[in-house]
């Protein structure tokens, strides 16, 4: 593996709450145009993870390396899509307010630019909601929501996407677009995504990763039956109905 083209590296990380692990010797490697799954149990250390290449959470042990340097001093380069966006859907603010405050690290004297306006745009239409600039956000359905918090990740031009359960709570045929649109994206930088749905990240992800403190991860799509079991600790069916996907059996 190129290291020279490695976007994020975990090497041996350890983080630790009241003494207690929460994530375990966790060693990872993602390069550009990577689009990475990871899958797990709640409680697992999913989101620690994405906060530890955040910058966020300080790891106890082992090192991180994200975009050749320092997670905390890299985080304007990273888009982030956290797990639950609170905002009052009451809020009179315009979905294009949303997405300028994407910009708001790299506006100048905390003023948006004509340039930031520009980008805040060509996110929105890479996202396909610039129809629903001046549209209230708390009048967009869950799925625009989603998208609309994308566009504001996507406004600060970031060279890496982190996303949190991106697609928890949207209509199912709304997903489909959706994850089309992240295989669009990671042309232009490298995605990690947390889910719970297994089938959807067998099917649209490169590659997958099991994590329950423990990271078991091979650099593929290919997991075992035995790296799943680990993670989930019960037993697993594997079932292909056309497209592969994983089903957890009844425990």
């Amino acid at each position: 593996m190129d290291i020279n083209n490695e976007i994020i590296g975990l090497r041996n990380v350890w983080v630790c709450c009241g003494g207690v692990p929460v994530l375990e010797d966790v060693s990872l490697s993602v390069h550009q145009h990577d689009f990475l799954g990871i899958i797990g149990p709640n409680g697992g250390g999913k989101t620690t993870l994405l906060k530890v290449v955040l910058g966020l959470v300080k790891p106890d042990r082992g090192e991180v390396v994200v975009l050749g340097g320092e997670p905390v001093e890299q985080r304007k380069r990273i888009g982030y899509v956290p797990q639950h966006s609170l905002f009052d859907p009451d809020f009179p603010i315009s979905v294009m307010d949303v997405v300028l405050t994407g910009r708001s690290g790299k506006s100048v004297f905390g003023r948006y630019t004509s340039h930031d306006r520009e980008l805040a745009q060509g996110a929105l239409a890479m996202v396909e909601m610039l129809p629903f600039k001046d549209r209230q956000i708390g009048r967009l359905s869950g799925g625009e929501r989603q998208r609309v918090f994308i566009a504001r990740a996507l406004a600060a031009e970031p060279e890496v996407l982190l996303l949190d359960e991106p697609a928890a709570g949207v209509d199912m045929h709304i997903q489909t677009e959706f994850y089309e649109l992240l295989e669009r994206l990671k042309k232009e930088m490298a995605i990690v995504m947390i889910s719970h749905d297994i089938t959807a990240v067998s099917i649209y992800v490169d590659k997958i990763a099991c994590l329950n403190r423990r990271l078991f991860y091979h650099n593929s799509k290919e997991l075992t039956s035995w790296d799943i079991e680990a993670t989930y600790q019960c037993p697993v069916e594997l079932i292909a109905h056309g497209i592969p996907h994983r089903v957890l059996r009844e425990h």
